[in-house]
């Protein structure tokens, strides 16, 4: 209970930290939390003792149900209205940061799980791709942490350099919409810079945004299929192709688009899914030391900057060819 409670006080502060400041997301600012948290040294015997079961708790259940509540964000026949040239870049986007991400961090030596970790977040959905697939290969927090702080920088930046750039471009604002939803990692990070350009950029972003969202399901299944070919080691028996999580978040897809539910479900539901996962942002942003990054955490800088430059440059691309 107490690292719940600690998590839980650190939503409200990243709430009222997105009342006062509404550019900044909610998620960004728990992951900003957690990290300058987890850098004072009075705290860390806490967080390493009585609240780590907590966090732990957070960063792991709390963000796999925050998954399943998003995909009732989602609906099939929104995505469909797209048309086949949008959906096919917008694929095209996703899988080629994916590959091109990964083989970045490789040829760079970034440890364990962290090129896969990073191309994730990139090339997804941000800091819940990395939950998402970090669960499916059974990466340890720490391994998550370092894509969570790069992924959150650099849609952080999104924010400001992707509008300073829509006119130089001569994009039309649907133009924008399109290229911020196919670029940025994070929703949250998605209206915010969407909405400069206005309801149509806003709305033709979100879209966007959950067609790459949607692609969480087979990426994640894929790579469980191939983490399974692997031999077993002492972090237990393979993982399932499909997650129970993933499983979940293709139901609340399916429930969302075959079923006329309600505005004060989805309403109550997209607000616990933002709690949860600002919960378990701002526990895995506590696991962060930087002054152990310093010395490596470079590589894992370039890797992450790189591969935003790459989607960013890809989604352009995509909306000039639709």
């Amino acid at each position: 209970m107490p690292g719940l409670l600690v998590a839980a006080s650190a939503a409200l502060i990243a709430w009222l930290a997105h009342l006062a400041l509404p550019a900044v997301p909610m998620l960004t600012a728990a992951v900003a939390l957690g990290i300058v948290v987890g850098q004072i040294p009075a705290l860390r015997p806490a967080l390493a003792g009585s609240l780590a079961p907590g966090l732990r708790i957070a960063a792991r259940r709390l963000l796999r149900l925050g998954i399943v509540l998003l995909g009732l964000k989602l609906s099939l026949v929104d995505i469909a209205a797209l048309g086949w040239v949008s959906i096919a870049t917008t694929i095209g986007v996703v899988v080629l940061t994916f590959v091109g991400t990964i083989g970045l961090g490789r040829a760079f030596g970034l440890p364990g799980h962290q090129p896969l970790l990073i191309a994730s977040g990139f090339s997804i959905c941000g800091a819940s791709a990395i939950g998402a697939m970090g669960a499916a290969v059974r990466a340890r927090d720490e391994e998550q942490a370092v894509p969570v702080a790069l992924v959150t920088l650099c849609g952080t930046l999104a924010i400001a350099v992707l509008p300073a750039l829509w006119r130089p471009l001569g994009l039309s604002s649907t133009g924008f919409g399109h290229w911020v939803g196919a670029g940025v990692h994070d929703v949250g990070q998605v209206v915010a810079t969407a909405q400069i350009a206005g309801t149509t950029a806003l709305a033709v972003a979100v879209v966007v945004k959950l067609t790459r969202v949607l692609m969480l399901a087979p990426m994640v299944a894929i790579t469980a299929a191939v983490e399974r070919r692997k031999p077993t080691d002492a972090a237990g028996p393979h993982p399932a192709i499909v997650p129970l999580f993933v499983a979940g978040f293709l139901a609340a897809v399916l429930l969302n688009t075959l079923v006329p539910l309600p505005e004060w479900l989805l309403t109550g539901a997209d607000q616990l899914q933002t709690v949860l996962l600002t919960m378990a942002l701002f526990a895995l942003g506590a696991s962060i030391r930087l002054g152990e990054l310093a010395s490596t955490g470079w590589r894992a800088l370039v890797v992450g900057l790189t591969s935003w430059v790459l989607v960013a440059a890809l989604a352009y691309g995509a909306v000039l060819l639709g």
